[in-house]
């Protein structure tokens, strides 16, 4: 099957979920996850049957697509749930449960950066790890447009006003930059 080039295609799901060191039993949410399920069914994998992977997203269609390929995949520790994750408190995921959350381009998507960063940094537990995977502000023939594009500067400067501690800086493939955090 054909899938159109977009952002997480050019990004290697295994190199993201290493950094962020997801493992078995863990408890992770992919916030803004995409019809494609690049990261979730990796994901899902990795922590097993006595993990979750939340794929969060504020597209119903795009929930059934994941809820349909995770039921053919006989992947049942996959839940979806439906957020606007621009207001605080919507995902309806328990506060500080989740030792991973991923943010892989979602944050160049809304002009409401903080209160993304602040919604996942909710859903954290004490030593828990973000990961955030952004477009680099390079020219490029696809992407998002230069001033959508998210300074890597302007994340680390509001994830440690929020608490966050910086862990690593990393190449996410040719196009994106990655950063990991935990919450202290």
């Amino acid at each position: 099957m054909f899938a159109p080039i977009g952002g997480n295609t050019l990004i290697d799901a295994a190199l993201i979920l290493s950094k962020a060191q997801v493992q078995e039993k863990n408890k992770i949410a992919d916030l803004g996850c995409g019809s494609s399920g690049h990261f979730v069914f990796p994901a899902a994998k990795m922590v097993g049957s006595k993990g979750v992977v939340y794929a969060v997203d504020i597209l119903r269609t795009v929930l059934e697509t994941i809820n349909m390929r995770a039921r053919a995949e006989n992947l049942s520790n996959i839940k979806t749930v439906w957020s606007n994750l621009e207001i605080f408190g919507a995902a309806k995921i328990a506060s500080g449960s989740l030792d991973v959350v991923l943010l892989v381009n979602t944050l160049y998507q809304s002009h409401k950066r903080p209160e993304i960063l602040r919604e996942a940094i909710r859903l954290l537990k004490k030593n828990g790890r973000l990961a955030i995977v952004e477009w680099k502000n390079i020219a490029a023939p696809f992407g998002p447009p230069a001033e959508e594009k998210v300074k890597k500067e302007l994340v680390d400067n509001a994830a440690k006003k929020l608490g966050l501690r910086p862990e690593e800086e990393f190449a996410a493939g040719q196009y994106h930059y990655g950063l990991i955090y935990s919450k202290f």
